[in-house]
């Protein structure tokens, strides 16, 4: 019953600028871990970015300093905010938490990074 839905994916040119959301519902979202994931096509899965519940950080390191992570615990929202966008940005980006020791993914979102 646990519910992650992303949204902010879309079209934009290198070196441009996108923001992710993920709300997260029927979880108490303030005490969870949250995470984001980037998929591109014929590649596994990867972790972007984390942050936990009382906002501690932590990047891949090819999108570090680029990224950023943060939560909205009143608005049960988590933020992935990408700046200085690459092509090889472009993935389908889901959200993930972990709650009662069960891992939950949103559906994703499309980020294409493309001139």
């Amino acid at each position: 019953q646990v519910q992650l839905v992303e949204s902010g994916g879309g079209l934009v040119q290198p070196g441009g600028s996108l923001r992710l959301s993920c709300r997260a519902s029927r979880i108490i979202f303030s005490i969870v871990h949250m995470s984001w994931y980037r998929q591109a096509p014929g590649e596994q899965r990867e972790s972007v970015a984390a942050i936990t519940s009382d906002g501690s950080t932590n990047y891949a390191d090819s999108v570090k300093g680029r990224f950023t992570i943060s939560r909205d615990n009143p608005k049960n929202t988590m933020y992935l905010q990408m700046n200085s966008l690459k092509p090889e940005d472009t993935a389908v980006y889901y959200c993930k938490t972990r709650w009662v020791s069960r891992d939950y993914w949103g559906q994703g979102t499309q980020v294409t990074v493309s001139s």
